[in-house]
């Protein structure tokens, strides 16, 4: 199945009710209904301020969005990525439909959700 972007009243529709920092799991997705958005963010090293990336997508019908956000301070998470080097992290966004297609295996694999906390 094809990948395709969340449209702008979906995306809005992802930014209401409780924060994937605070329930970092499943949601219900506003496209097709099912209970099968999930979420991943990491912050940049090479980021000039401090960011915060984020990929919020439905396994069930692949639709997607990504966002760039000012990282909120003290917020700590873990992030099953951190163990790759510049090199192997670039291979894998090369393709983001790849990239997502991994994020999915790392949620069924049951490496994710992330964990969050306040430092």
């Amino acid at each position: 199945m094809e990948w395709s972007s969340f449209n702008g009243t979906e995306v809005t529709a992802l930014a209401q009710g409780e924060s994937f920092f605070l329930a970092p799991g499943e949601r219900e997705c506003p496209a097709c209904g099912s209970r099968s958005v999930r979420a991943y963010v990491n912050a940049p090293e090479n980021a000039r301020r401090p960011t915060l990336v984020s990929y919020v997508w439905c396994s069930a019908c692949h639709r997607f969005v990504g966002t760039r956000a000012k990282h909120p301070e003290g917020l700590v998470f873990s992030d099953p990525l951190a163990m790759l080097d510049a090199t192997q992290r670039r291979e894998l966004e090369r393709s983001l439909v790849g990239f997502l297609d991994h994020l999915d295996q790392l949620w069924n694999d049951g490496v994710l959700p992330q964990s969050f906390a306040a430092a």
